[in-house]
């Protein structure tokens, strides 16, 4: 099996920083065209826009993704770009704290938006463009079609009060993948997530930089004893994109260090 994703075009939402961006990045190095999608369309332009604008591998897209209408757009100028969607990276995410007693601060309602549903909505209309394709295509029954890979996080698997908002949307997304997986399989779309803890994701930055003494605190409760660069989670994108993964769906693969299977984990999660 083979673990190139060359030739093929993928869109990575949250794009612009992060995990999100080295995703995006490592699938361009890779040979892949890729869309970057992101709301911040000021630090998009900073980061791909002279790319974006040479017509190469690499496009970009600006939009609130939490309106169908703009999901709808991104998904017209990935097939007008690229004449096709092949991978689809739903790393569109934020993480809030939680005040637990109050309805108006728990940020439930605002992560369910931006994490789960913009996750589905992206999904659903992905999955349809891919569906067509191999219907235009007169694709061999049996062969995968496309992939949708989520980007969840171990707290779906802890609990941590102060972060009740973060950790439903990410069990939440954790049985969105695996329902997807089965509805989807028959038309030969795989979908995978990946639960991540202790990577230098954007959110873990911005921490860091207002406590420090995190960093200390994660490697300590991480096995790995130390935090991964954005780079990690991107081969393993890679690999549930290519065909290397090819008899693989449904699953939740655990990218953490190790740090989900103790039993304590005193560093807060990104």
């Amino acid at each position: 099996m083979s673990f190139s994703v060359s030739g093929k075009t993928a869109i990575v939402t949250g794009a612009a920083a992060g995990i999100g961006l080295a995703i995006a990045r490592h699938l361009v190095d890779k040979g892949a065209n890729v869309m970057f999608a992101d709301i911040d369309e000021t630090r998009l332009e900073a980061e791909v826009g002279e790319e974006a604008r040479a017509e190469g591998p690499v496009r970009m897209f600006g939009g609130d993704l939490t309106e169908k209408l703009t999901i709808a757009n991104l998904i017209s100028a990935t097939i007008d770009a690229f004449d096709r969607v092949d991978i689809l990276v739903n790393a569109n995410r934020r993480m809030v704290t939680s005040d637990l007693l109050s309805p108006e601060a728990d940020g439930v309602e605002e992560l369910w938006r931006q994490n789960v549903l913009t996750a589905l909505r992206m999904s659903q209309i992905t999955a349809k463009r891919m569906i067509q394709h191999a219907a235009r295509s007169e694709t061999e029954a049996g062969t995968t079609v496309g992939t949708i890979i989520n980007i969840s996080s171990i707290t779906a698997q802890t609990t941590r009060p102060e972060l009740l908002a973060y950790s439903m949307a990410a069990a939440a997304m954790d049985q969105m993948t695996r329902s997807l997986a089965v509805g989807l399989a028959s038309k030969g779309i795989r979908v995978n997530a990946i639960a991540f803890g202790s990577v230098m994701s954007a959110s873990l930055q911005a921490a860091l930089k207002e406590n420090p003494g995190f960093r200390d605190e994660i490697a300590d409760a991480t096995p790995l004893n130390r935090i991964a660069a954005p780079a990690e989670m991107a081969e393993t994108v890679q690999f549930l994109a290519s065909d290397a993964s090819g008899f693989i769906t449904g699953q939740v693969l655990t990218v953490d260090g190790g740090r989900s299977i103790l039993d304590a984990v005193p560093a807060p999660a990104h």
